[in-house]
């Protein structure tokens, strides 16, 4: 079995799908499989995808269900994979060509043994890293995105840190997207995201919260994914989401009042919260709150913050 699935959610992206797949087979180490979760395409993705599992260039499955959304489609991909690491790249996104050996070659350096990368951190074999104290086990790696030109999505991870949680990273100043690879048994071992009627998007960062509070990322300051960013359009498009998927966010923002790691990240999870519940028309969001006071010193702001909402969607429009 492979040490790697690479998995795509897709959703009428046939028109860029190939760029996916084009890098996967170029990859200069083939440890590896691809996943192709269809969320319910009306295009010809599956016929795409089935010529290309005809040329038999790289292993390929592929999986269709109805439309659920990006995390509808996780959850799915989650329940197929079986090899030890998992990691998704967007249905227009692509690899570098040696982007599956970093990743393998990195991570059986670190944590299976195979290659001593690192002499100063040493990990045993179910992940625990030893002499640090803590004992604190590895859900996976935490690696760089670049755009089309190769720039930098963000800052760089720290130099000299071995590992770090995805939010010990943007809370000690770290910006922009990164690539995680997670260990399957990790991302399994947590509850699935949940689905809402009528809406399309619960945060991945839901599970991310979760495991940030067990276990740490070992930090990989290495490319392996090429994305098509476009900050204008990523940022108009969440208004949207905001707007179609109030349970979704009200969901997220619940949890993250809990676990956000600061005071102050915690009260603008409050403000959202507040937010997503006027959407909702929920009577009881103060009640149905895991921090009741921290919800009410946050409703003025989280009035302003729906009125913002409406008006930038308005304007869209």
């Amino acid at each position: 079995m492979p040490t790697l699935t690479i998995f795509t959610p897709t959703y009428n992206r046939a028109y860029s799908l190939h760029l996916c797949y084009e890098s996967l087979c170029r990859q200069t180490c083939r440890d590896f499989c691809w996943l192709v979760i269809d969320d319910g395409s009306t295009d010809n993705t599956r016929e795409l995808v089935e010529g290309w599992q005809k040329e038999d260039k790289i292993p390929i499955t592929y999986f269709y269900q109805e439309n659920q959304g990006m995390h509808g489609a996780h959850n799915a991909a989650y329940r197929l994979i079986e090899t030890e690491l998992n990691t998704c790249i967007d249905s227009d996104d692509y690899m570098p060509d040696d982007a599956v050996e970093k990743i393998v070659g990195f991570w059986n350096g670190k944590v299976n043994g195979k290659v001593n990368v690192n002499a100063n951190v040493n990990v045993n074999w179910d992940g625990d890293i030893n002499g640090n104290g803590d004992g604190k086990k590895v859900a996976g790696i935490i690696a760089l995105d670049v755009d089309f030109s190769g720039n930098l999505i963000g800052t760089r991870l720290p130099e000299g840190v071995e590992r770090t949680t995805l939010s010990g990273f943007y809370n000690h100043g770290g910006r922009g997207d990164k690539k995680l690879i997670y260990r399957t048994e990790v991302i399994n071992s947590y509850p699935e995201y949940p689905l809402f009627k009528g809406e399309k998007y619960v945060s991945l960062a839901y599970k991310y919260e979760l495991i940030d509070q067990d276990y740490e990322l070992l930090t990989l300051n290495e490319p392996v994914c090429c994305v098509n960013y476009q900050p204008d359009g990523s940022t108009m498009n969440m208004y949207r989401q905001y707007i179609r998927n109030p349970q979704g966010f009200a969901f997220i923002r619940k949890q993250s009042m809990v676990l956000a790691p600061t005071a102050k990240r915690r009260f603008i999870e409050a403000i959202h919260y507040v937010s997503s519940s006027i959407m909702l028309r929920n009577c009881r969001f103060i009640q149905e709150s895991p921090r009741p006071r921290l919800v009410i010193s946050a409703i003025p702001f989280g009035i302003l913050w729906y009125a913002f909402i409406r008006y930038k969607t308005r304007k869209i429009s």
